[in-house]
């Protein structure tokens, strides 16, 4: 099992350590940086971020595409607010426009406040991940039908659709916690994303989908995400971390946000802000960013040296981890580094090991 690396472009420069929220402004400038940083640091893909308040993550990962020759894109997209059949030809373009760099990440819902700035006001979660069911049924029928289609379902109609530009590679990666999640997971993912949390949880949480997919003859890969802080020795790494929860702490009271007592609406949210209730777990696992936001999204890492955190990121891969979605709160300063340092070391000890499993097989 090979291991591949998720970067990030969040639009600019700016994470949680320099504003207490992070800004959606577009700085093309960083963007184009970032792309090429990362292409040269040897990231497999970057991940283009959904919000209601975002840019728009395709013409982003266009724009980057144009500007990059190998590095691959992620496309965060949010079912719901276009036509399956209009984001599939949408998505396939990309595809070919790019040379086959492309995957999409189906985001199905967040907080119901940020859906209704978009415009979704009358449904519950249960029924998002009903209509992220449907809507990939229909996407998918579209990137492969050879002759016309007809659809008829709770939430889409469609009539002798055909799309005449097919995707030549286009993975589907998901997430979501829940039980109606892991369902749809198990029928569609073609690489299932969790954020950082436990070994334990981790592998319950491979455990479940890999039995969800096994129903319908599927075998998904993996994604975690992760924050990752290195420096040159562990006691250095720490009190790296140690700054970052003080200066996210800083800017969240300055900005009137809360700092505890967070009920966050999704599964996957209550379940990090759980793990985060100790501020370290396992051996590197750190929640300290997670425990002040309310387990916000990708919010927990791994601390220690760049080997030690390589070893951490081996210790996923053991159990079913391939791929790793990661960045940092330097987002430019800390990609060039994980280029240089974690990337590489990871790639060699996964070889290692898996040059071990064939000799020990053989």
């Amino acid at each position: 099992m090979s291991v591949k690396f998720i970067g990030y472009i969040g639009f600019n420069n700016g994470s949680e350590t320099q504003e207490a929220v992070r800004s959606r402004v577009l700085d093309k400038d960083y963007v184009e940086a970032a792309a090429k940083a990362q292409e040269a640091g040897g990231f497999d893909r970057v991940l283009i971020p959904f919000g209601s308040n975002s840019p728009e993550s395709q013409i982003v990962a266009a724009h980057a595409a144009a500007i990059t020759t190998t590095l691959g894109f992620l496309v965060a997209h949010r079912p719901g607010f276009t036509q399956p059949t209009v984001a599939a030809r949408q998505l396939a373009t990309l595809d070919q426009l790019s040379g086959g760099r492309v995957a999409v990440h189906i985001i199905t819902g967040g907080a119901d406040e940020e859906m209704a700035r978009d415009g979704d006001t009358g449904t519950h979660k249960a029924e998002r991940y009903t209509r992220t069911d449907e809507y990939l049924t229909v996407l998918r029928n579209e990137w492969t039908a050879a002759k016309p289609f007809d659809h008829s379902g709770r939430f889409y109609e469609v009539r002798q659709a055909f799309s005449a530009i097919k995707p030549d590679n286009l993975p589907v990666f998901f997430g979501g916690s829940s039980d109606e999640a892991i369902e749809v997971a198990g029928r569609h993912a073609d690489v299932y994303a969790l954020w950082g949390e436990t070994l334990e949880q981790v592998g319950e949480t491979v455990r479940r989908v890999r039995a969800s997919a096994a129903r319908y003859g599927r075998r998904p890969g993996f994604s975690l995400s992760l924050r990752p802080v290195i420096a040159d020795t562990e006691e250095a790494a720490w009190k790296k971390a140690d700054a970052i929860v003080e200066q996210v702490r800083a800017n969240r009271e300055a900005a009137g946000l809360p700092i505890s007592g967070h009920r966050p609406p999704n599964a996957g949210s209550l379940r990090l802000l759980d793990t985060a209730s100790a501020t370290r777990r396992d051996t590197r696992l750190w929640t300290g960013v997670a425990q002040l936001t309310g387990a916000a999204g990708n919010s927990t890492g791994l601390v220690g040296t760049p080997e030690q955190v390589a070893d951490g990121m081996l210790e996923y891969w053991d159990i079913g981890i391939d791929h790793f979605l990661i960045r940092g709160f330097d987002p430019l300063g800390d990609a060039i580094d994980y280029g240089r340092e974690l990337l590489p070391l990871v790639r060699r000890k996964v070889a290692e090991r898996e040059k071990l499993s064939l000799a020990l097989a053989g």
